[in-house]
């Protein structure tokens, strides 16, 4: 290969293109053909991460994307976004505002459950063009909300709590890498799913299984409650049902592939100022993109099963039948049509609320949680909260709050928590019912529920097998 041939492939003159021809001789004594060389430089120039580690083409695909570095620039004006609240930390703000500086950003929001997160703020809506934002999916991603509605009488929250207990502990598992050993292991469609078709998703597989049908640590939940309904709706009459919630994502696998591909989105884009660099994203026309496109549909298919195996064991080990249920999930990209354009809506912290989309919104392990139907308001991006919101840090509540105090409003409110972190007392959280006022153009309530039963992840976090 001559240095012409090494040019029309991409590699400007100078340094970069002695360097490719040093690489060719490394290649050639290695084994390779020039057919083969040439096509190894050209996934190089479309893609020179994957090639930084390799013994023959480190050096020149290191070196090519440094020579390549861009400047930044940010959008003329700041993207239009729109607040639904009052109240929200500081630091949230300024991370909507820098999102909406973005050049592939369109327009944004921010629910009145929001908090200061990595990127993007948790409770943040972002619709970009033809780009997608890892960290503004978020780590878990998929997490996600299931609400079955038993033929229980609601009576059993009392006369049969212990057994509605000891179905709780039997068949869930919670805390950073639970899962289940190989002879009690939940099965699923979605393991029949195409796992090979990325790296990190072929890698994630095993674990996957094992921690299919579990929950995580932090805020992930079981409860049994009971739903009110003042009118009619789900297909069920008005009046007060048993019910049983769980708020769980797509685990170990989830964050693993959000790491990978938040990495590499960072390492794409050098050029982002410090305070944007959690904002590095992929684009769609690259196969980066199109990697994490699937790769995150897998999860968001993962942490679905996740939900439907606790619902369906809880079910079958009740003996219960299902009159209705509800599900949504946030976390996540949506591909959309806003304001004339086809968009990526990342809803990080946000519940989806289209016109007539049914979602849930709880509040804490002592305060109620919401059945909610979507309004379509354009401006929020069609979203709404997806929870109460943190209006205190793990750090904080662990040198601040107390477990009797806790046990004091648990009791008060006929709550038994079989277990939990302190960092998720009702204490660091919003007042649910405020967050629930501030978007009444978003959502209408239908339904409420009150939790009796509560199971988190135990303080400290460790797994459970």
């Amino acid at each position: 290969m001559k240095a012409r041939e090494l040019r029309n492939l991409g590699f400007p003159r100078g340094d970069l293109t002695k360097l490719a021809l040093k690489t060719v001789g490394a290649a050639r004594r290695s084994g390779l053909n020039a057919n083969e060389i040439r096509e190894e430089f050209k996934k190089l120039i479309a893609y020179p991460i994957p090639f930084e580690t390799h013994n023959i083409f480190g050096e020149l695909a290191c070196a090519f994307k440094a020579n390549t570095t861009r400047p930044f620039i940010e959008r003329d004006a700041p993207a239009p976004w729109s607040i639904y609240a009052s109240d929200i930390d500081p630091g949230a703000i300024q991370q909507m505002e820098n999102a909406c500086r973005l050049p592939i950003t369109v327009a944004g929001a921010l629910m009145p459950d929001a908090h200061r997160g990595y990127g993007l703020p948790i409770g943040g809506v972002l619709a970009t063009e033809n780009a997608i934002i890892p960290y503004a999916v978020g780590v878990d991603i998929a997490c996600r909300m299931k609400l079955s509605v038993y033929d229980m009488p609601v009576s059993a929250l009392k006369g049969e709590k212990d057994r509605l207990i000891n179905a709780i502990k039997h068949e869930t598992r919670f805390g950073m890498g639970a899962g289940f050993q190989p002879k009690h292991r939940r099965d699923h469609a979605v393991l029949e799913e195409d796992w090979n078709a990325t790296e990190i998703t072929k890698s994630v597989k095993d674990k996957a299984w094992k921690q299919l049908g579990s929950s995580g640590s932090g805020n992930h939940f079981v409860e049994f409650g009971t739903l009110t309904l003042l009118e009619p709706d789900l297909g069920l009459d008005a009046g007060q049902y048993l019910a049983f919630l769980s708020h769980s994502g797509s685990r170990g696998p989830g964050a693993m592939t959000a790491g990978y591909y938040s990495k590499l989105a960072r390492s794409l884009h050098p050029e982002l100022p410090k305070e944007l660099a959690h904002l590095s994203w992929l684009d769609m026309d690259s196969e980066a993109g199109q990697e994490y496109w699937y790769a995150m549909n897998l999860m968001g298919k993962y942490a679905e099963a996740n939900h439907a195996c606790i619902h369906d064991t809880m079910r079958r080990h009740l003996g219960a039948k299902v009159l209705a249920d509800v599900e949504n999930h946030h976390n996540f990209a949506w591909k959309e049509h806003h304001n004339g354009k086809d968009v990526y809506v990342h809803r990080k912290g946000a519940t989806p609320a289209g016109k007539g989309v049914l979602g849930i919104i709880p509040g804490s392990m002592a305060d109620p949680g919401f059945v909610v139907r979507g309004k379509g308001e354009a401006l929020s991006l069609e979203s709404c909260a997806h929870g109460a919101g943190r209006v205190m840090s793990r750090t904080a509540a662990k040198k601040t709050i107390t477990w009797s105090s806790v046990k004091k409003t648990l009791n008060d409110r006929g709550v038994t928590l079989i277990s939990a972190g302190i960092d998720e007392s009702p204490d660091v959280y919003k007042d649910i019912e405020k967050v629930m006022a501030q978007q009444n153009d978003l959502v209408e309530t239908i339904a409420r529920f009150d939790p009796k039963i509560v199971k988190m992840a135990q303080s400290g976090e460790p797994a459970e097998d």
